[in-house]
């Protein structure tokens, strides 16, 4: 299976087809409006506000399987999102990405950019992973990466991509 067959829900419910995103370099990242690292959120802000006319979209993914960090429902993330860190870049509904339910983008995510020795889990919130406009998955970021410190791999990419225009 290829990302661009996959859909999820948008925040507010309605489908989106990962196909919308085509041709765009993709950020996909899990996130937690209560993780102790939820304070990414304004440094991928900011990579999405610098970025987003060269082609960069940051995808972000509410779960609430580490330490019930993400509790709230669509209304309450949305409105802690936007509030506290003025999220602007597509956020999506509530998803697994570990266990029985795993949403079908992770289980691609997963096995495309295994974590450690190999493991296809997810450790924890704020992993993200790097989709190029072919929708490769190159590179996977565990969530101790901070936006600021993968910023030069985005560029690359986006630079390289100038070039091959």
């Amino acid at each position: 299976m290829h990302i661009y067959e996959l859909s999820a829900n948008l925040l507010d419910g309605t489908p989106q087809s990962l196909a919308a995103y085509r041709g765009r370099l993709l950020l996909i990242v899990n996130v937690a409006s209560r993780c102790g690292l939820a304070p990414q959120y304004a440094g991928l802000e900011a990579l999405y506000q610098r970025y987003r006319d060269r082609g960069l979209v940051i995808l972000g993914f509410p779960c609430n399987q580490f330490g019930s960090q993400e509790p709230g429902d669509a209304g309450e993330i949305q409105q802690f999102c936007s509030l506290t860190y003025g999220v602007s870049f597509p956020m999506f509904a509530k998803i697994e990405v570990n266990g029985p339910e795993t949403h079908p983008l992770y289980t691609l995510l997963k096995a495309a950019q295994p974590g450690l020795l190999g493991s296809q889990t997810i450790k924890w919130n704020f992993t993200k992973f790097l989709v190029d406009r072919d929708g490769v998955v190159r590179r996977r970021y565990s969530p101790y990466d901070t936006p600021e410190s993968i910023e030069q791999d985005l560029v690359a990419l986006l630079d390289q991509d100038a070039v091959l225009a």
